[in-house]
């Protein structure tokens, strides 16, 4: 009889796909869990081959401290390793003050770890320097929501309402690739009559099967979303009550909308007007419509004000706040959503607070025990925390992320990190960060532990422990409880994940991101608890009883989160990027992701299945412009941005615009996309605009001239 399988999630994105794992004799199997409702049963090559990277081949398996005679990392015992931790962030603190030691995390971590590194960064490090890969990820649509709804989750309503809608705008996102399990939803809707409209400067795999794609300039979505607002006014297709009776602040939001009028936005988005009034004419013919933004529009140092345009398109025609209609973020990370819910993001505490906010500083430093004054005020974003190693921040400890890769003008963030005093890494594998650290701490992955992450639609779910971990290998948890106890802080960091989420629910008790009425055995129950799900009952630790509050699947058919229960239209114009072609950088770089990699590639490129497949970089560029630039296929190509040089094979193909190169960025070396890409920052979200930069190309032998 062979053994029960155990229900858990997959690793990697943010669909946090159902599967069963069943121990067997070479480690762990993956079987189907066909009820889980968000993939039913369904998964990806890099969720079916995910055990591969829990091998003891591929993965850390002890400590590893650098020697101060070799300049190598050695083997390490824990207690020598948590030692030098302990004694080089102290040192730093000591000599520089407490915002001298940086802490970075990733938006693959639990609700818990998350929570935890938040707590050890701000009550036992007092720095006010924390924050976390997740702000490369829907930083700007965050942003977004905050300004128009009041709240910010990625989905406002389940995935199932999609099959049902009667149209889906998707910006700037190609699930086909990045999330395979999520395109059934957007076939199904065709299925049931629905129409699929597309935005992407590429004709991805999700573009091919879509009614209408709309194929504009990077960096241009801002003004594309205003033309089709424009003729949503002109043709009188208004929901006027619902402006009137659900919003405020139209009248500024219309009046920069006519300003786009069509055959202007075809000139700066190359977009046809005949398209543009097609859009128009199948987003507004539908009974119910939604709009889907991913990091294309969101990733651009004008994310938040695209993201708002977009809003601004589904609060005039009275596409949200109501069933079957909305505006939501596909979320890509893994826990993006959880991991800035409860901490990791430099302005905000638990629960989704803010960290300058009075009361909500009182409430979680309640929770803390702690003095709300002792807690600090909030500090740099993601790439401006990066930018500032080796200056004023001196130490870092680093959990879950891979900068060297992943972060935009790479060849500089490597620098920093490089002029750091002591860098201290937390991972699995040995990344080509964790690779400089001083000291590396393995940690145990999924299967490992059980935990809690929050998916895209707002799902809190669990994970649960199917294997034992390497005996050299610690969880993040157990980590963090060496470190506070070594820095002062004996109690206050338990090991145990569950005793970690009945205080994360304490501290987010009233906050907008409520998870005071989730509990482990809730989920289990029911397949995960959309919050906001506060504790109705008598007793904190209340299940799913009478009494108990059923969490909410879907966000603002009441009332919308502001104060007034009414959404904002939030005015905004066009601009360019922050980096437009020139004559010494006639073209536009766009990056994104392949089907059988994740992120940095740090886990996936050590699958053989998936590094056969996708076994490098390339340079997608059109058929013409190779012809023009004398490229053949496969032939190396130098991509040059003003931050620096890449080169990777050439892949020529018609399904990309002309005036425009693709790359991947799973990849460190000398095919790094990131190496090009440029950290202008959006003002509000603090974005990198990775999605749109200048460049030069040509065949890898030719000279610049």
């Amino acid at each position: 009889m062979s053994t029960p399988a155990i229900d858990t999630h997959c690793p990697y994105c943010a669909l946090q796909c159902g599967m069963g794992l069943r121990p067997s004799e070479g480690g762990v199997e993956v079987v189907e869990w066909a009820d889980f409702p968000v993939n039913r049963g369904a998964l990806c090559g890099k969720g079916r081959t995910a055990p591969e990277v829990l091998s003891s081949r591929v993965r850390l398996t002890g400590p590893l401290i650098r020697s101060r005679t070799t300049g190598r990392l050695e083997p390490a015992g824990w207690e020598e390793a948590l030692d030098r931790v302990a004694e080089r962030l102290v040192r730093a603190r000591a000599g520089h003050g407490p915002d001298a030691v940086g802490v970075f995390g990733g938006g693959g971590l639990t609700n818990e770890k998350a929570y935890a590194l938040g707590k050890f960064a701000r009550v036992v490090l007092r720095t006010s320097q924390i924050d976390y890969n997740g702000r490369f990820c829907m930083s700007s649509a965050a942003a977004a929501h905050q300004r128009a709804f009041g709240l910010d989750r990625g989905l406002p309503f389940p995935l199932e309402d999609i099959p049902r809608t009667g149209c889906v705008i998707l910006v700037g996102s190609n699930p086909a690739e990045t999330m395979p399990p999520a395109l059934r939803y957007f076939t199904r809707l065709r299925e049931n009559g629905g129409k699929l409209i597309v935005v992407d400067p590429r004709r991805t795999r999700t573009a091919e099967q879509a009614d209408l794609h709309l194929q504009p300039r990077p960096g241009t979505d801002l003004a594309l979303a205003l033309g089709l607002l424009h003729l949503v006014v002109a043709d009188g297709l208004l929901d006027e009550g619902f402006i009137a009776g659900r919003t405020t602040g139209w009248e500024n939001a219309r009046s920069a909308a006519i300003s786009h009028w069509p055959e202007l936005v075809e000139r700066i988005t190359g977009v046809p007007v005949p398209q543009l009034r097609e859009a128009v004419a199948m987003f507004c013919g539908a009974p119910d419509s939604m709009v889907l933004t991913a990091r294309g529009p969101e990733q651009q140092s004008k994310g938040t004000d695209t993201v708002s345009a977009w809003i601004n398109l589904c609060l005039a025609t009275g596409r949200a706040g109501r069933p079957l209609s909305g505006y939501g973020c596909l979320t890509g990370q893994g826990n993006g959503q959880g991991g800035r819910e409860h901490g990791q993001k430099a302005d905000q505490l638990p629960g989704y607070r803010k960290l300058d906010d009075p009361a909500a500083r009182a409430h979680v430093a309640g929770v803390w025990g702690v003095d709300a004054d002792d807690l600090p005020a909030p500090g740099r974003s993601a790439y401006e925390l990066l930018d500032a190693l080796g200056g004023d921040v001196k130490a870092l400890l680093l959990m879950g992320s891979n900068p060297v890769v992943s972060a935009p003008r790479a060849a500089h963030i490597t620098e920093r990190i490089a002029s750091l005093d002591f860098l201290a890494v937390c991972d699995v594998v040995l990344s080509e960060t964790a690779a400089m650290a001083d000291v590396v701490l393995p940690v145990t992955q999924w299967a490992e532990e059980t935990g809690t992450t929050t998916n895209l639609e707002g799902r809190v779910l669990l994970r649960r422990k199917a294997i034992d971990p390497p005996p050299g290998v610690r969880s993040d948890l157990d980590v963090l409880h060496g470190l506070a106890a070594r820095l002062g802080w004996e109690k206050g960091f338990p090991t145990d994940p569950e005793e970690v989420f009945d205080e994360l629910r304490r501290a987010s008790a009233g906050g907008p991101a409520d998870y005071s009425g989730i509990t482990y055995e809730r989920i289990a129950a029911e397949d995960g608890v959309f919050w906001p799900c506060p504790d109705a009952s008598a007793g904190a630790g209340a299940g799913a009883g009478a009494g108990a509050h059923p969490g909410t699947p879907r966000l603002f058919l009441d009332r919308f989160a502001t104060p007034d229960g009414r959404a904002r239209f939030i005015p905004v114009l066009h601009r360019p990027s922050a980096e437009e072609p020139d004559a010494d950088y006639p073209l536009y770089l766009t990056t994104g992701r392949v089907l059988t990699h994740y992120q940095s590639g740090a886990q996936t490129r050590r699958v053989p299945e998936l590094n056969a497949a996708a076994p490098g970089p390339y340079v997608q560029l059109h058929p013409r412009l190779a012809d023009l630039l004398g490229i053949a296929d496969g032939e190396p190509v130098a991509v040059t941005s003003r931050r620096g040089r890449a080169v990777a094979p050439a892949l020529i193909s018609r399904a990309i615009r002309a005036d425009t190169v693709f790359m991947p960025f799973h990849w460190a070396g000398e095919g790094r996309a990131n190496t090009l890409t440029n950290p202008a920052l959006d003002p509000t979200s603090r974005m990198p605009e990775f999605k749109v930069c200048a460049v030069r190309v040509e065949a890898a032998g030719h000279s610049p001239e």
